[in-house]
């Protein structure tokens, strides 16, 4: 393990939005600031990762930049290469598709290795849709826990949602997850058809955006008065009495 000395650059964990809005509307100056100092970036998504940096900076070179490609189609023989600008000196981003990398996101894998390596890694504050979601919902931010996605299959669905309510209700434990955006309508008519009408659920969609929206009551209470949500970035959350 190096010690603290060790010439390294730094990995900067870099937050993008979660929608179309201006970047320092949600995001602090640190932010773009740092990004103008970089060139080379570790992305979840190419394309995206070059719009935000264009965004949030107009002036710098898109041929200066130095893109590698964190998703499920890298090659996992490649991944240990891509902190090698680091361990030359040169401080590296990276980049989730939308909000804080690691969190639900590839880049974990590349936050650890930077440790394994004695990389300083500096996360930067900026959105995360499932703290946005926590934080507005109401139910535990005491004791909670993130699920990430469901099972597509209907039927083991219904039955991970049984699992996470009476793990809330044994623990006390408010339980989020999340869902690709086309298939939203799909998972909240398991949610009201599965989960006891006592059980408080949260929705919040489009988080940050001028669309957003959130809302907590109970199972029973949704029944009828559901948003549209087809398509719109999501957060679920449930507390079991």
């Amino acid at each position: 393990m190096e010690t603290d000395q060790t010439p390294y650059g730094k990995l900067y964990l870099i937050p993008t939005l979660l929608g179309d809005n201006e970047p320092l509307v949600v995001l602090p100056l640190t932010v773009k600031q740092t990004v103008e100092q970089l060139s080379h970036f570790i992305v979840e998504n190419e394309r995206s990762a070059r719009r935000f940096i264009k965004k949030i900076t107009p002036r710098k070179s898109q041929d200066s930049l130095k893109i590698y490609p964190l998703n499920k189609y890298t090659e996992p023989a490649a991944i240990p290469q891509y902190l090698e600008p680091c361990l030359q000196g040169v401080p590296m981003g990276l980049l989730s598709e939308a909000g804080c990398p690691a969190i639900a996101d590839p880049g974990s894998e590349i936050v650890s290795l930077a440790h394994d390596k004695g990389i300083q890694v500096v996360p930067l504050v900026g959105p995360s849709s499932i703290l946005l979601a926590l934080m507005a919902s109401g139910l535990n931010g005491q004791n909670f826990s993130f699920n990430g996605y469901l099972p597509i299959d209907p039927a083991e669905r219904r039955r991970a949602l049984k699992a996470l309510e009476k793990r809330s209700a044994e623990l006390g434990q408010s339980q989020f997850f999340m869902e690709t955006p086309y298939r939203n309508e799909k998972l909240v008519e398991d949610l009201l058809r599965t989960l006891r009408g006592d059980t408080r659920l949260c929705i919040a969609a489009d988080l940050t955006l001028g669309s957003e929206f959130v809302k907590t009551c109970r199972v029973a209470d949704w029944k009828g008065h559901l948003p549209e949500l087809n398509k719109r970035p999501a957060i679920f959350g449930i507390h079991a009495a």
